[in-house]
């Protein structure tokens, strides 16, 4: 590894923020996993998860047009929604699901600067009820055309990027905030080239 990879792996690890994470339920689409993927890259989120107990699992999901971004994010499959939500509580103290709705505070109004998931739902049908009933809160997303609805890789990238607006204002890139061990095994796994596969689970 040339010093210059070294301390490009050491810059981004230092920004990298492991009490945000997103939960994506039954979404279909590989590019839209994808594409959400390399928003949370972006955003310095190191892995993600995704329910797929109404949909047939896939061992691809378009990982070409995340411009290999899966490399650098984890992505956690689970065909059991209570399994998910059990190992995700575990480091996430806070679920909060995209929603639609009058009363429902808007992403603007919601602390994203603490420990929290961000759960998005199905391209057609959103959150199911029993994810809803899961989740500690919910936020809207601003909109003001006639189309109340947005492709759920761009609902969660503007929510992520909100997220980071924050994060940003209260200064939790300014310092590294991952653990030593989490830290050491990101490293080792990143100049190896990444992630070689996604964990699968049951």
């Amino acid at each position: 590894m040339t010093p210059e990879r070294e301390r490009r792996i050491e810059s981004v690890l230092d920004r990298r923020q492991p009490d945000l994470t997103v939960v994506l339920e039954n979404v279909f689409d590989p590019h839209n996993i994808a594409a959400v993927l390399r928003t949370c890259d972006a955003v310095g989120i190191v892995e993600a998860y995704a329910i797929t107990d109404k949909i047939p699992h896939r061992k691809a999901w378009g990982f070409r047009s995340s411009r290999s971004a899966s490399k650098w994010v984890k992505l956690h499959y689970f065909e059991d929604r209570s399994a998910c939500l059990d190992r995700v509580r575990v480091r996430y103290p806070r679920l909060l699901g995209a929603s639609l709705g009058s009363g429902i505070p808007s992403m603007f109004e919601t602390n994203l600067t603490d420990p929290v998931a961000l759960v998005f739902g199905n391209e057609k049908y959103g959150l199911s009820p029993e994810m809803m009933k899961a989740c500690d809160g919910f936020f809207s997303i601003p909109q003001q055309g006639m189309i109340h609805s947005l492709n759920i890789s761009v609902a969660c990238a503007v929510t992520l990027y909100e997220a980071m607006r924050q994060r940003m204002n209260a200064g939790l890139y300014d310092k590294p905030s991952l653990d030593a061990v989490a830290r050491s095994g990101i490293f080792t796994e990143w100049a190896g080239g990444g992630h070689d596969d996604n964990d699968v689970e049951v």
